[in-house]
């Protein structure tokens, strides 16, 4: 099951990385377990952001999940953790549309700030709205989509082969084709098998 654990943004100082605001879901994890992850989450997310050069798009295993860390050229940064399932894509695709979102409400000057020191309502709707990929994410959508197409068509062309093997039966033991038209209707269908695809 594909899942979304952690969203931060974060602002890259010289040495440091310091959390503006950060939202989780861990209702996947026991209840004494939740602050311990939690802080896991915050301090690999800044590990992560402290290490990635600005511009820069990374992607980190971390055991059972991925780390996945945008730095904006301005020092603005974004971390997602998900688990392995997560397309790749729509999680940069989701942290960039949060820290655009966070640039245009927060004004730069509030970015050097004490940590967790940002209002911002905007990541927990974000953290939220992308727990399902499919929803959140046209492309997704429609690879989906068409993934779905191709099963339904395949399926459609195995009935009409499995028909098509009783169709032969029932010409053998029609009494109304002629034995001209059972030869042309056993050589057509020869014929044909060597083209067969499937």
């Amino acid at each position: 099951m594909v899942k979304l654990f952690h969203l931060a943004v974060l602002y890259k100082h010289p040495s440091k990385a310091v959390c503006l605001c950060a939202t989780s879901d861990l209702t996947s994890f026991g209840y004494f377990q939740r602050k311990s992850v939690e802080e896991f989450m915050n301090f690999t997310s800044q590990i992560l952001v402290e290490r990635s050069q600005p511009s820069t798009r990374t992607s980190v295993k971390e055991q059972a999940y991925m780390c996945h860390i945008y730095v904006r050229g301005d020092n603005l940064a974004g971390a997602l953790i998900s688990d392995h399932e997560y397309p790749h894509r729509v999680a940069h695709t989701l942290l960039n549309k949060v820290l655009e979102d966070f640039c245009s409400k927060i004004p730069s000057t509030a970015w050097s700030g004490e940590p967790n020191s940002v209002a911002f309502i905007g990541v927990e709707k974000y953290l939220l709205d992308y727990q399902d990929p499919r929803s959140a994410d046209s492309l997704t959508r429609i690879q989906d989509e068409l993934a779905e197409t191709q099963i339904i068509l395949h399926n459609t062309l195995e009935s009409v082969l499995q028909r098509g093997e009783k169709l032969d039966d029932l010409v053998v033991k029609s009494e109304q084709l002629s034995f001209q038209s059972k030869t042309f209707y056993k050589t057509a269908r020869k014929t044909n098998a060597c083209c067969t695809i499937l």
